[in-house]
């Protein structure tokens, strides 16, 4: 028999803090990322953040919750994305995690998005009939490395043992294109970037509609789910440590010194994303720095879902990439949430909403 065990910030707390979340064959969460959760400025004390499902004091899954909310009318609306699922081999088809969906389901009403989903998932979703697609976000993913040698195998395992050839191959190309760095127009403004969102950019950020306050934004780059670390974290199965993590907050200044964009970057192992861009004009001068960023950060890919911001890379003669495809991320909103919200309700979604900031 499968019992369930819900977790709220307390519980959690004392999960942590007593070391029986270490006490499984696998994690159903990181200390550090458990620390995050406990300060999500947007969850309540009694809002679940983690779900175990336990044989006999056995971990056999677990659900993550993630509470976030809008603001409808001046007032919050609470809602929770879901942010991890994950049932052990050992007790796969017994629908463990119809189980722990459900659960899910009753602390919040339904009211739960999810995105960045496996297929896996996915499937698993569109086959108990509850969650409905929302409007996707259009993207382009750019590329500035050659990358063959982890490409081609991937897709053509026939081609694994060709690796070394690859890699060369990469070598060469890559030093050639290094010379890029010659060449790169470098930014005749005013710029700076710091660690985290200061007093000025919170300021500028007033005059914007945003689903973070700057101060959420400072919370979970103060308190990420993503460690800089060599290690990996075996028996963790989500994202807990990286050779390079890092967010950057980018504040560009115009010809009269006017605060006049600002941007959050996360880079993470050679690949960047803009998680938030508020900008009062044209991005021309966002560009030259992210040009100019992606050369000296060597970044190998970036991916991008603001659409003026790809215009603006689309008609830049000098942004430097070697190859560009379209790329979409998809949300499913739970039914329940659908009829809670106001018709036509557009969440206006940035890349950094939901948990997609964090990882």
């Amino acid at each position: 028999m499968i019992d369930l065990k819900t977790l709220n910030r307390k519980k959690l707390e004392e999960f942590i803090s007593s070391g029986d979340y270490k006490k499984y064959d696998f994690l159903p969460i990181t200390k550090h990322r458990a620390i995050s959760h406990l300060r999500n400025p947007k969850a309540g004390d009694e809002d679940i953040l983690l779900i175990l499902a336990l044989h006999n004091d056995q971990l056999a899954g677990y659900l993550g919750c993630f509470p976030d909310h809008f603001i409808i009318d001046g007032k919050p609306f609470k809602y929770a994305w879901l942010s991890t699922l994950f049932i052990s081999n050992e007790f796969r088809g017994k629908k463990i995690a119809q189980t722990l969906l459900n659960t899910a389901f009753e602390e919040y009403d339904g009211n739960i998005a999810i995105t960045e989903f496996t297929k896996e998932a996915e499937s698993l979703y569109n086959k108990i009939g509850l969650f409905r697609y929302i409007q996707p976000k259009k993207g382009k993913r750019y590329y500035f490395k050659a990358d063959f040698a982890t490409i081609i195998p991937a897709k053509k395992s026939g081609f694994k043992p060709f690796q070394p050839v690859f890699k060369i191959a990469d070598s060469f190309i890559n030093t050639l294109l290094s010379f890029r760095k010659i060449f790169t127009q470098k930014p005749d403004f005013k710029f700076e970037i710091s660690d985290k969102i200061d007093a000025e950019s919170s300021a500028f950020l007033l005059a914007f509609k945003s689903n973070r306050t700057p101060d959420e934004i400072n919370w979970f780059i103060e308190n990420p789910w993503v460690l800089e670390n060599e290690n990996t974290e075996k028996d963790y199965l989500f994202s807990a440590y990286s050779k390079q993590f890092r967010y950057f907050w980018i504040k560009i200044y115009d010809e009269n010194n006017n605060l006049e964009t600002c941007s959050l970057l996360l880079l993470r192992d050679g690949t960047l994303k803009v998680l938030y861009l508020f900008s009062k004009t044209e991005l021309k001068r966002f560009v030259v720095f992210l040009n100019d960023f992606i050369v000296k950060n060597k970044v190998k890919v970036l991916t991008n879902y603001h659409i003026e911001l790809n215009e603006n890379i689309a008609s830049s003669k000098q942004f430097q990439k070697i190859y560009q495809k379209d790329f979409e991320r998809r949300y499913m909103f739970h039914k329940n949430l659908l009829v809670n919200l106001p018709k036509d309700f557009d969440p206006d979604f940035q890349d950094g909403d939901g948990d997609c900031a964090m990882t």
